[in-house]
């Protein structure tokens, strides 16, 4: 009984370090943003940033369902597919993207996708079967706070539909300014939604992303109208 004890315990250490791991890289990308944009004084975003998000959110998926966090699932089941078409287009730009290379990838990231959808149906399914043998006042404070995380996820939604739709009529991967701002209002929801459930380190993560947020923005302000892209 104590060994397995043990072994249970160790086991959720071993996804909790999985979890802060990927929290790390996913959520300092934006700190490698700012420190390029800084650099060149202009919002810009450094290819770096699109495989930090690629690993970090591969980490920080299976967290969020192991860890039952509908948000967190949520946040990350779509991304990939995001990430993976900004890099084809910086990969096809610099000359480096095969035909294999560009079906493998595209498979991979379909492949990934049916998983996390899958994943997240299946947390959503728990939270609700969970609310159901609660008491009426804590499964209504459960659904709004939720409520407020989903309309969180629809800005970020927005803000990465708006960026691939620009990318995609543009051929190269671009940012443009209102990713910014959709950025910061769903920041804020869904730090706020992640600190009532106490889901640390999706919390956490998000908090410290809302200065670069500010940051860009004010860098935007001062800028010339075109996006720098490296």
């Amino acid at each position: 009984m104590a060994a397995a004890a043990s072994s249970s315990e160790l086991i959720g250490l071993l996804w909790t370090a999985l979890g802060i791991m990927g929290g790390v890289i996913f959520y300092s990308r934006f700190y490698v943003q700012w420190f390029v944009s800084e650099r060149r004084g202009q919002s810009v975003m450094p290819i770096g940033f699109w495989y930090m998000s690629g690993a970090g959110s591969l980490m920080l998926l299976p967290y969020a369902v192991v860890s039952q966090s509908p948000i967190g699932a949520l946040s990350q089941c779509f991304n990939i597919v995001v990430y993976t078409r900004n890099l084809v287009h910086i990969w096809r730009r610099k000359g480096r993207l095969t035909k294999r290379t560009n079906t493998i990838i595209h498979t991979v990231a379909a492949l990934i996708t049916i998983v996390a959808i899958s994943s997240t149906f299946w947390v959503w399914l728990r939270e609700y079967d969970a609310t159901r043998s609660s008491s009426l006042g804590a499964a209504q404070q459960t659904w709004i706070w939720l409520g407020a995380g989903l309309a969180g996820q629809a800005l970020f939604a927005a803000r990465f539909a708006l960026q691939w739709a620009v990318t995609e009529k543009r051929g190269e991967s671009t940012v443009p300014p209102a990713f910014w701002y959709l950025s910061l209002g769903a920041t804020i929801l869904q730090t706020a939604c992640f600190i009532q459930r106490q889901e640390w380190v999706f919390a956490i993560g998000m908090a410290v992303t809302v200065f670069v947020y500010i940051r860009n923005i004010m860098l935007l302000r001062v800028q010339k109208p075109e996006e720098g892209q490296e």
